[in-house]
């Protein structure tokens, strides 16, 4: 998903539709066992980009407090008639409500964003092999170190 491209995604259910504007900063794939337990699978993938670049076109969400291991919590916003999870609010780092961390397996093309980095891999199942491109990390980073420098200037741009 490159440039000015849109993509969309929505709940299970259908009653939720949204759409990202444009490409994420960075896209995650989390192996800590936080995420493993909320997902209920191996991993979670979080596309995060700008909260002002994903636009709600249907529905509505819930927003849940709920316990994360920084200690400072999330909110997942969840369908209101399903429960699916389509994004999250970390508190941590400074960005809150600013960037939503969209679960990738909502979008309708899933594919078009495969992770650039996997964090937490200490914790990930022993089972669970990775290949291709994307950086392979025990814990978490720096971003300095991982990021892009255009994602880097759009996270300053947000956080002014």
């Amino acid at each position: 998903m490159a440039g000015s491209q849109l993509a969309e995604g929505g709940c299970a259910c259908g009653a939720v539709r949204y759409r990202v504007l444009g490409p994420p900063l960075i896209v995650h794939c989390c192996h800590c066992s936080w995420c493993q337990r909320e997902t209920g699978s191996a991993f979670v993938l979080n596309a995060l980009i700008e909260s002002d670049r994903v636009q709600l076109q249907a529905g509505s969400v819930e927003l849940v407090d709920t316990p994360s291991a920084s200690g400072a919590g999330q909110q997942i916003a969840r369908c209101a008639r399903c429960r699916i999870a389509l994004w999250s609010h970390y508190a941590f780092a400074g960005i809150g409500e600013q960037v939503k961390f969209v679960r990738v397996g909502t979008l309708d093309e899933p594919a078009q964003l495969p992770p650039d980095v996997h964090i937490f891999t200490s914790s990930k199942l022993p089972w669970l092999e990775l290949a291709g491109s994307a950086a392979v990390l025990p814990e978490y980073y720096r971003k300095k170190d991982v990021w892009s420098e255009a994602s880097l200037a759009r996270l300053q741009a947000l956080l002014g």
